[in-house]
């Protein structure tokens, strides 16, 4: 792992210093944000509009994980190996990412439901694009995985989902006062087979899958599940816990699909003689 570490003879860390400061100013400023809404005695995932999709509150919590591992991507920039994917590939789309995360996180906390909507859509359009930038490097070391593929893949599954929730948050009826009918039946029904089908595609995006998406996707829904009890409508409960149990095929499926392509990869090591080549880890995304 050291090598992937080690900068290049022109590398010097101050090179690109306002876009890496940039990285770690929004970073650090998302994160405090999250961490206040969830600490602050507003209890903004506890006291929101109550709607017929709204997950049990302890899934907010995935937020923290990912703050957590973009401040690793944010770490990584300063190697020569994440200069090249950090700041020269995905560039100015990360603090784009954090002010649009940002402006998120407020609407929400202001009840803006309607403005939610808008900013997390635009926020998961940015994670789209800087998750088909990390999923082209088709030669990926530890780094990698850890600093990029996980953190922006449990990003991406996650905005998606938060989309789902935004939108019955902004156009749906409040759970506490209204009863459900039938429109909202299907829309219910309709977000939780949407959602299924994001999670295969995940499962099947690749040889091994996508294993954090499937998570982050299977976390919500299960979360989705807990909260929506029998009491508020049979209907959805147990709609959502069917998707939810499905939710965990695609989970399966991606993890014995990583067990393999590990398995292969160290069977092709010991038969290759294969002991790391710096040159192989050090590409950029697409093999270029």
């Amino acid at each position: 792992m050291a090598s992937f570490f080690r900068r290049p003879p022109n590398n010097s860390w101050t090179d690109h210093l306002l876009l890496k400061m940039a990285n770690i100013v929004g970073a650090l400023f998302v994160m405090g944000a999250n961490g206040y809404t969830v600490i602050s005695p507003l209890d903004v995932y506890y006291s929101g509009k109550e709607t017929y999709f709204t997950p049990a509150p302890w899934a907010y919590f995935l937020w923290p994980v990912i703050h957590l591992l973009v401040l690793g991507t944010c770490t990584y920039q300063f190697s020569g190996r994440g200069k090249e994917l950090i700041i020269d590939i995905i560039g100015w789309n990360l603090p784009l990412l954090d002010f649009l995360n940002a402006m998120y996180i407020y609407s929400w906390t202001n009840q803006e439901y309607k403005y939610a909507l808008v900013f997390i859509v635009f926020t998961c359009s940015v994670v789209s694009k800087i998750y088909r930038l990390v999923k082209l490097s088709t030669v990926r070391n530890i780094c990698d995985e850890l600093f990029l593929h996980l953190p922006f893949s449990l990003y991406h599954g996650w905005t998606t989902c938060l989309i789902f929730t935004t939108a019955f948050a902004a156009f749906g009826v409040d759970a506490e006062i209204e009863p459900v009918r039938i429109w909202t039946k299907v829309f219910v029904f309709l977000s939780l087979f949407t959602l299924q089908t994001i999670a295969s595609a995940y499962a099947y995006a690749s040889a091994e899958g996508d294993l954090p998406a499937c998570l982050a996707v299977s976390w919500f829904i299960w979360a989705v599940f807990v909260n929506q009890t029998p009491e508020k409508s049979p209907f959805v409960h147990w709609c959502a816990l069917g998707a939810a149990i499905l939710s965990l095929c695609w989970l399966m499926r991606s993890a014995i699909g990583l067990e393999l392509k590990i398995r292969n990869r160290n069977a092709n090591n010991v038969r290759f003689g294969f002991s790391g080549n710096d040159n192989e880890g050090s590409r950029l995304l697409g093999g270029h």
